[in-house]
C-alpha cells in the first residue's frame, strides 16, 4: 500500500518516527543511506560526440561527396560553398542538441531550496537537499513543497498541483487516507515535491526524496524516453540512400560501357563518370531544405508557434492525431459562471474569462438586477468574496485571488453590481472542514447582513427556507435543489451555493454557530473553465483535415466530458461512453491500450505514465502524434511525441525544453494554424525537390547518352556545378516562399511512411528530365552543325538547361493546379526576383572574361539566346498539359478521406 492510503500511525510506524520528528544524528545517518534530496545531474555527451553526431546523416554524406568531387576537380569555390552548407547544418544541429538535458535542468529548478523541519524537538530551517524520509516538515502559504509528504495535520491547506496533475484549481488537502487506487490528482492526503502551497498550513512526514518523489519519477521518465526520427528525416534518409546507390550503379555502368564498347581511355572514362556523379548529386538540395524549413519557422513564429527544431516544422504537416491537454489550451484557464439557478428560474450567462463581456439571460432574453432573486444571489457571491478583477494598463482584465471567487466577481461586474459600499464587520473564513465562507456586512442602506457562499450540501444542511421574489421566504424544497445541482454537475460545472441571514442590527461578531438553522437559501451557480471559441473552430478544421483530436487531462471525467462535448471532440450520442479514466488505462495491457487509444477521445484523471503509454499506443498503430502540455507531468510525453507542443505563457520551463514547438499564446487554434503551415512547408519542400531533381537527372542523362552513344560531352563538370548551384540558390529558394495550395486543410494527412517521392513524383521527374535532356542534346547538335566552336555549343546547352529550369519553376509552383493564370504566375514576387538574379548571373557566365576562362564558355549572339527561350516555353506548355491530364484523373478517382474517431 502507498502512503496515501495508509493511516498516519501506519506511515509513522513504517518510517520509524513519531510526530516529534527525527534527531539530528538519525537524520545524518539516513542522509548517508538515502542520499541527498535532489535529482541527479544529467550526463551530457562529450563535445566531440556532439559534434560528430551532426555529420551522421545521409544528406551530409551526399554533400561531403560533392565536396570531395569538386575538390578533385580543383573547383575550390564550389568546394567551399558546399562545405559551408555542411558546417551551417552542423552548427544548427549542435545548437539544438541537448534538449533533454535542458528539460531535466528545468525540473531541477522547480525544486524547493529550503524546508522547515522538526529536528531534536525544534523547528529549524535547513537546505531542502538535507531532507530524509521520516523528517517532519511544516508547510505554510507560499511555500514550495520540498519533498513528497504524507500529511499529518492540515488547516485550510490548498496546494496548486497543476504542473503534476493538470488540475485547473488548487487541491484541498486533508490527513484522511484515500483509496489505494487513487491517482495523483486524488491523493488528497499527500503533498508532492515542487507543488506550491496557495493557502492554509500543514504538517507532513517525508515519504520520498530525490528520484523517489513523484517529480523524480517524471525526471527519470524524461531521461529514459527515446525521441523518434521525424517523418521527413526518415524519408530523406531513404531518399539519400537510394539516390547514392543509383548514382554509383550508373557511374560504374557508364565507365564499363565507355571502356569496353567504345574503347575509350580509362582516364577519359573516369572524368565522364565523375561528371555523371556531379550531375546526378543535387548539391543544393540540403541547403534548400534547411532554408525552406527556416522560412517556415519564421512564418510559424508569426502565428504564435515558436519552433525549437527545424524538422519539427514539417512533421506538423503529417500529424494524424493531436493529443491535447484541457486546461489553458482548449480552455481559457479562467473560471467563468455559466449557469445560475434561483427559486424563480434558471439563468444562463454569456461571455468567457475574467473580461466582463456578457449578459445574464433568462429564456434567451437579457435580465438585470431589478430581479430581486438575481440581485440577492449576486450580492452574496460578490460580497462574501476576497478576489478582485480589474482592468490593467494593457486593457486586459486580470484576477487577483482564488479562481472560483474571481469568476463570481466577474459575474457581479457583468451585472453591474458594486460591492465597494459594503463594510465588512467580521467573517468566518473558508475552511476545508466546513466548506463555506461567511461575512457579516454593513450594507449601503445601513442594514446588517450575513452573506454566505460555499458547497451546496453544506449550505442546504444549514437552511430551512429559500428565497423567491414572488413569495419571499418559503420552505426549502431540498429535492428540487438537488435536481438543479445534479443538472449542473452532469454538465461538468462546479457548483457553489449562496445563502443569507438577517442578524441583529447591533451584532459585531460572527461565528460558525451563528449560521445554524437561520440561513435563507438563495440559489446556486455553475462554474466552468470555458472552451476557447477559436479552439472550437480549429477542432472542426482539424477534423475536416482528417486529424483526430483527443483530450488527455488530469481533470475529473464529468468535467472533461462536458468540455469535449461543447468543443465537438466527441458527439453527444456517445455520452459517457466517450470518456475513460486513468484507473481503466492502468489495468489495460499494451495491446488493449492500442484499441482504447483509437476508440476513445477523452482520457480523464491521467498520470504522466498514462499519457506516455497513450502516445506510444497511438504511434504503434501508425499515427503521427502531436502532444500539447504545460505541466512538468507532460514533459516525458512531449519528448516522446512526434511533435511536442508546450505552452509558452503558463508552461513550465521543463515542458518548454522537452518540446519541439512552444505556443506563445497557449491557444489550441495556434496548433491548427501551425499544422496548416507545416503542410505548406512540406508541399514547398516537395516542390523544391520536384524542381531540383529534373535538373540533376537531365544533366546526368545528357552525360550518360553522350558516353553510351559516343559523342562529345555537351557539358563539363564545372558547367554542371554552375547550373546546379545557381538554379538551387535562386529558383529553388523562391519555392520556399510559396503560399499554401488551395484546400490544403481539406485533404487527409499524408502517410508518414510513404516515400517523399511517390509514384506521380517519380513520373514527373522522369517526364521533365527526359524533355530537358532531349532538348539540351538536340540544341547542342543543332548548334554543332552551324559552328565548329565547342565552347559555344556547350554555352548554348547550358543556357538551354537554365531556361528550361526558369520556365519549369512556374510549373513546379503548383503541384497539380494550373499555373498559367495571371494571378498565379505573379502570385510569388520572390520567384520573379530569383529569375532576375539568375539572368544577371547567366549573362556574366556568358560574357565576363574571367567566367569564360573559369567555365570554358564563349560569348553568344542574339540568335543563340532565342533557342533556349523557345525551348523553355515549350516545356512549360507540355508540363501544363500533363498536369491537366492528372487533374482529370484525380477527379475521377478521389482519394478516400480519413475517418476521425469521436
Amino acid at each position: 500500500m502507498g502512503a496515501h492510503s495508509r493511516t498516519i500511525d501506519e506511515v509513522l510506524e513504517q518510517l520509524h518516527v513519531d510526530k516529534g520528528g527525527l534527531t539530528a544524528a538519525e537524520a545524518r545517518r539516513r542522509l548517508e543511506t538515502e542520499g541527498p534530496n535532489r535529482l541527479p545531474d544529467a550526463k551530457p555527451d562529450s563535445l566531440i560526440k556532439r559534434i560528430a553526431k551532426q555529420f551522421n546523416d545521409i544528406l551530409i554524406y551526399v554533400l561531403l561527396a560533392g565536396v570531395v568531387v569538386t575538390a578533385l576537380l580543383q573547383h575550390w569555390i564550389d568546394s567551399g560553398v558546399i562545405l559551408g552548407v555542411v558546417v551551417i547544418n552542423a552548427v544548427i544541429g549542435f545548437i539544438q542538441e541537448g534538449k533533454a538535458e535542458a528539460a531535466l535542468e528545468g525540473i531541477r529548478k522547480m525544486l524547493s531550496l529550503d524546508a522547515q523541519v522538526r529536528r531534536d524537538g525544534h523547528w529549524v530551517t535547513i537546505d531542502a537537499k538535507e531532507l530524509v524520509p521520516g523528517d517532519v516538515v511544516r508547510l505554510r502559504s507560499g511555500d514550495r513543497v520540498p519533498a513528497d509528504l504524507r500529511l499529518i495535520a492540515t488547516t485550510n491547506l490548498q496546494i496548486e498541483e497543476s504542473a503534476l496533475t493538470g488540475e485547473s484549481l488548487p487541491a484541498e488537502k486533508s490527513p484522511d487516507p484515500v483509496d489505494e487506487e487513487a491517482g495523483v490528482g486524488d491523493r488528497t492526503s499527500m503533498a508532492f515535491s515542487s507543488s506550491l502551497v496557495t493557502s492554509g498550513r500543514g504538517v507532513g512526514v517525508v515519504t520520498g526524496t530525490g528520484v523517489n518523489t513523484e517529480i523524480g519519477r517524471i525526471n527519470t521518465m524524461i531521461s529514459e524516453v527515446q525521441t523518434l526520427a521525424t517523418p521527413l528525416t526518415k524519408a530523406m534518409n531513404r531518399f539519400g540512400a537510394q539516390l547514392s546507390i543509383t548514382i554509383g550503379m550508373f557511374a560504374v555502368a557508364m565507365f564499363a560501357i565507355g571502356l569496353i564498347v567504345h574503347g575509350n581511355p580509362p582516364g577519359d572514362m573516369m572524368i565522364a563518370a565523375i561528371s555523371f556523379a556531379v550531375a546526378a548529386i543535387p548539391e543544393g538540395l540540403p541547403a534548400i531544405m534547411t532554408i525552406t524549413l527556416a522560412i517556415g519557422v519564421q512564418r510559424m513564429a508569426k502565428r504564435n508557434a515558436i519552433t525549437r527544431r527545424l524538422t519539427s516544422v514539417e512533421t506538423l504537416g503529417s500529424v494524424t492525431v493531436i493529443c491535447s491537454d484541457k486546461t489553458g489550451t482548449l480552455t481559457k484557464n479562467e473560471m467563468t459562471v455559466r449557469a445560475i439557478a434561483t427559486a424563480d428560474g434558471t439563468y444562463t450567462v454569456s461571455g468567457t474569462g475574467y473580461q466582463p463581456n456578457g449578459q445574464v439571460l433568462l429564456d434567451d432574453s437579457p435580465v438585470a438586477l431589478e430581479r430581486p432573486d438575481l440581485l440577492a444571489l449576486v450580492e452574496a457571491m460578490a460580497v462574501a468574496n476576497d478576489a478582485e478583477v480589474d482592468e490593467n494598463e494593457d486593457g486586459r482584465w486580470v484576477m487577483i485571488g482564488e479562481p472560483t471567487e474571481g469568476a463570481l466577481q466577474t459575474l457581479a461586474v457583468k451585472c453591474g453590481f458594486d460591492r465597494t459600499e459594503y463594510d465588512r464587520v467580521d467573517e468566518v473564513p473558508f475552511e476545508s472542514e466546513h466548506k463555506l465562507m461567511a461575512t457579516l456586512e454593513q450594507s449601503p442602506d445601513g442594514r446588517s447582513l450575513v452573506l454566505v457562499k460555499g458547497a451546496p450540501d453544506r449550505l442546504l444542511a444549514r437552511c430551512r427556507t429559500q428565497y423567491s421574489s414572488r413569495s419571499g421566504a418559503s420552505a426549502l424544497d431540498h429535492a428540487w435543489w438537488e435536481e438543479r445541482i445534479a443538472e449542473m454537475t452532469v454538465h461538468g460545472l462546479r457548483v457553489l451555493a449562496a445563502a443569507r441571514l438577517q442578524p441583529d442590527q447591533d451584532q459585531r461578531s460572527l461565528s460558525l454557530d451563528d449560521l445554524d438553522g437561520g440561513l435563507v437559501f438563495l440559489g446556486v451557480v455553475g462554474i466552468l473553465d470555458p472552451p476557447r471559441p477559436e479552439a472550437i473552430e480549429s477542432i472542426v478544421a482539424c477534423r475536416r483535415a482528417g486529424i483526430a483530436v483527443k483530450m488527455i487531462t488530469g481533470d475529473h471525467p464529468a468535467t472533461a466530458l462536458a468540455i469535449a462535448l461543447e468543443m465537438n471532440i466527441v458527439s453527444s450520442e456517445r455520452g459517457d461512453d466517450a470518456v475513460i479514466s486513468g484507473v481503466e488505462l492502468e489495468a489495460a495491457t499494451d495491446d488493449e491500450l492500442q484499441v482504447i487509444a483509437q476508440q476513445y477521445s477523452v482520457f480523464a484523471r491521467t498520470s504522466p505514465e498514462h499519457k506516455l503509454r497513450l502516445v506510444k499506443a497511438l504511434q504503434a498503430t501508425g499515427e503521427v502524434a502531436a502532444m500539447t502540455g504545460d505541466g512538468v507531468n507532460d514533459a516525458p510525453t512531449l519528448k516522446r511525441a512526434d511533435v511536442g507542443v508546450a505552452m509558452g505563457i503558463k508552461g513550465t520551463e521543463a515542458t518548454k525544453e522537452a518540446a519541439e514547438i512552444v505556443l506563445a499564446d497557449d491557444n489550441f487554434a495556434s496548433i491548427e494554424q501551425a499544422v496548416h503551415e507545416g503542410r505548406t512547408i512540406y508541399d514547398n519542400l516537395r516542390k523544391a525537390i520536384l524542381f531540383i531533381l529534373p535538373t540533376s537527372v537531365a544533366e546526368a542523362l545528357v552525360i550518360m547518352v553522350a558516353v553510351v552513344v559516343g559523342f562529345d560531352l555537351p557539358l563539363t563538370p564545372t558547367q554542371i556545378l554552375w547550373v546546379n548551384m545557381v538554379t538551387a540558390v535562386t529558383l529553388a529558394l523562391a519555392l520556399g516562399f510559396e503560399r499554401a495550395e488551395p484546400g490544403i486543410m481539406d485533404r487527409p494527412p499524408r502517410d508518414s511512411g510513404a516515400s517523399i517521392l511517390g509514384g506521380y513524383f517519380l513520373w514527373r521527374i522522369a517526364f521533365v528530365s527526359v524533355l530537358t535532356a532531349g532538348a539540351t542534346i538536340a540544341v547542342f547538335h543543332v548548334v554543332k552543325g552551324n559552328t565548329a566552336d565547342l565552347d559555344i555549343e556547350r554555352t548554348v546547352a547550358v543556357n538551354t538547361l537554365v531556361f528550361a529550369e526558369i520556365f519549369y519553376l512556374f510549373n513546379a509552383r503548383f503541384l497539380t493546379a494550373a499555373s498559367y493564370f495571371p494571378s498565379r504566375l505573379f502570385g510569388n514576387p520572390v520567384a520573379w526576383i530569383a529569375v532576375g538574379v539568375l539572368l544577371v548571373l547567366q549573362v556574366g557566365f556568358v560574357y565576363l572574361p574571367f567566367m569564360q576562362s573559369l567555365f570554358e564558355t564563349a560569348a553568344l549572339s542574339l540568335r543563340h539566346w532565342v533557342i533556349p527561350i523557345i525551348i523553355g516555353l515549350a516545356i512549360f506548355a507540355v508540363v501544363e498539359v500533363e498536369k491537366a491530364v492528372v487533374r482529370s484523373w484525380q477527379r475521377r478517382h478521389p482519394r478516400p478521406r480519413r475517418a476521425c474517431t469521436g
